[in-house]
């Protein structure tokens, strides 16, 4: 049977020869996917700062969807192909009589599929990952974008399939975050959790109801350059400046670009400084806290540009600003930017007050009751400025709930020092001017 088998060599071999790239084609998309999901976001962040295919690399795995979507149509694509085509050697070689020679080859495709087109470059792929994701970035990233017509096509079948088949119903959880606080309150009865430790848990439940302009760098405390930075830029920021913005630089644009994080560099040349740029996403002064953490997961990011209701940037949060704001005993976002206590008791009970310091801040030192206020304020500063109406003035006078606040130091953009004591038990919370 082999001679014979040998024999019709013109029918199978010109078929083999496809199946066999079929093959490759198959095994190149599947090592392709593992090796991309496979990627850490730690080493995923790393080359979002690396070499052109590196960052092609971080760029593909930041739409998930759109990848796989391409990947998946790709392996459908060159699998049907495969099995079309092995079948069409197996009927002729049933033609022409070798019925057992036609079963055979058609088991020997599909294990060989099975083996050399799915097992083997998932397994190479899982133990090589960053080499492999690299060596086929480039071709990964034209076969993703020759389907960019119909992607969105083939996701909405997607969606509306999986709504059909499998509705999305959420329970209702057992437990609100106000349960939960309570339930860590009571836990301080014991000695399972120590003190740190449930602080920590009352900060992360504060992220759900913290804005993230609590959190954010205010316009002001960073500096702004229009890419690409260069190096007599630096001459012109402080010693302790942690981020540089970048600016588009095309028709004067005030929209934030890219971010530079100076604490991760080593060396600094105007290729280091822009290679080692970093995306930015944008949210709105609204979010919580807690959606911006979550969207900092799963785009695989650390930066965000706050923009307001007019869609103007008005300042900056980090990954490392939430993360402060988690394992902090007092999370403050002015003790980040002013690297200094901006509560300070100068006598007792008379406060010194740096006018970024947010209400919540406050209150924990002040060991009062914070509660989020109808009008929006955050800040000391904001406070003076909703009630005076105008830009405040050394001597202006505010009383907010049971103590009486005086400016006693303006400084530029706005910046000013307050002075807290008791109020008087006559006053009203009324503001002096």
């Amino acid at each position: 049977m082999m001679i014979a088998f040998i024999d019709t060599v013109a029918i199978w071999f010109p078929g083999s020869l496809a199946l066999f790239a079929l093959i490759c084609a198959s095994g190149f998309f599947s090592g392709s996917e593992t090796a991309i999901f496979y990627l850490s976001r730690d080493e995923l962040r790393q080359f979002s700062r690396g070499k052109p295919s590196e960052q092609i690399v971080a760029t593909l795995a930041s739409d998930a969807d759109r990848l796989l979507t391409a990947v998946l149509f790709w392996n459908l694509l060159i699998n049907l192909s495969y099995f079309a085509v092995a079948g069409v050697i197996a009927k002729r070689l049933a033609d022409a009589g070798m019925t057992a020679a036609a079963g055979f080859f058609s088991v020997g495709s599909l294990l060989a599929i099975i083996l050399f087109g799915e097992v083997l470059p998932k397994s190479l792929s899982i133990v090589f990952r960053k080499r492999i994701a690299v060596s086929v970035s480039w071709p990964l990233a034209i076969s993703v974008r020759l389907l960019d017509p119909v992607i969105p096509l083939l996701q909405n079948i997607s969606k509306l399939v999986r709504r059909t088949f499998w509705p999305k119903i959420e329970k209702e959880p057992y437990l609100h975050s106000d349960d939960l606080e309570r339930a860590v309150d009571a836990s301080g009865a014991s000695e399972e959790v120590i003190r740190h430790e449930r602080q920590i848990l009352h900060n992360i439940l504060d992220l759900s109801e913290m804005l993230v302009e609590e959190a954010m760098r205010p316009r002001g405390t960073y500096f702004t350059f229009n890419a690409p930075l260069k190096l007599d830029d630096l001459r012109k920021i402080t010693p302790n400046t942690d981020y540089i913005i970048l600016r588009k630089s095309e028709n004067d644009s005030d929209e934030i670009d890219r971010i530079i994080s100076l604490s991760d560099l080593s060396s600094f040349t105007e290729k280091t400084l822009n290679q080692n740029s970093q995306k930015i996403i944008h949210v709105p002064w609204c979010a919580n806290l807690s959606d911006v953490f979550s969207r900092f997961q799963t785009e695989n990011c650390r930066f965000a540009s706050v923009v307001d209701e007019y869609g103007e940037t008005i300042g900056i949060v980090t990954f490392e600003d939430i993360i402060d704001t988690i394992v902090s005993p007092e999370p403050s976002r002015a003790k980040r930017i002013l690297q200094r206590e901006p509560v300070r008791e100068v006598q007792p009970g008379v406060f010194h007050i740096e006018g970024i310091t947010t209400l919540r801040y406050l209150c924990r030192k002040l060991q009062q009751d914070y509660e989020i206020a109808d009008d929006g304020l955050l800040t000391v500063a904001g406070m003076f400025h909703e009630k005076l109406e105008r830009i405040p003035e050394v001597g202006d006078l505010c009383d907010w709930q049971g103590f009486q606040l005086e400016v006693i130091e303006v400084r530029k953009l706005g910046h000013l020092i307050a002075e807290l004591k008791e109020a008087e038990p006559v006053n009203e919370n009324i503001v002096e001017e």
